[in-house]
């Protein structure tokens, strides 16, 4: 079981979505030994009318949750490394 899961709400045809999707990705081990460190969950906005009045301007959106705790909001509109490694170190 993945020790971290994080949420991404997006929505279709969403470059900011896409890129921030594939540099979440890009922090996955090379190797498979330390592979599934993580999880990623898509979920489309546009699908959830309290999702679009929560997220609409805000996408792409990025939550993470440690061990099955709630998810805190990490970063909006681009992926912020620096919120990721926070989160990654302090287990929030």
């Amino acid at each position: 079981m993945s020790r971290f899961h994080f949420t991404l709400y997006s929505r279709s045809y969403c470059h900011l979505c896409e890129d921030m999707r594939q540099a979440l990705l890009a922090l996955q081990a090379p190797d498979e030994s330390a592979a599934g460190w993580f999880t990623v969950e898509l979920v489309d906005v546009d699908a959830d009318p309290g999702l679009v009045a929560r997220y609409d301007e805000l996408v792409p959106v990025l939550a993470g949750s440690k061990d099955g705790k709630p998810p805190v909001q990490l970063c909006h509109y681009f992926l912020d490394a620096e919120a990721i490694k926070r989160f990654l170190g302090d287990g929030i």
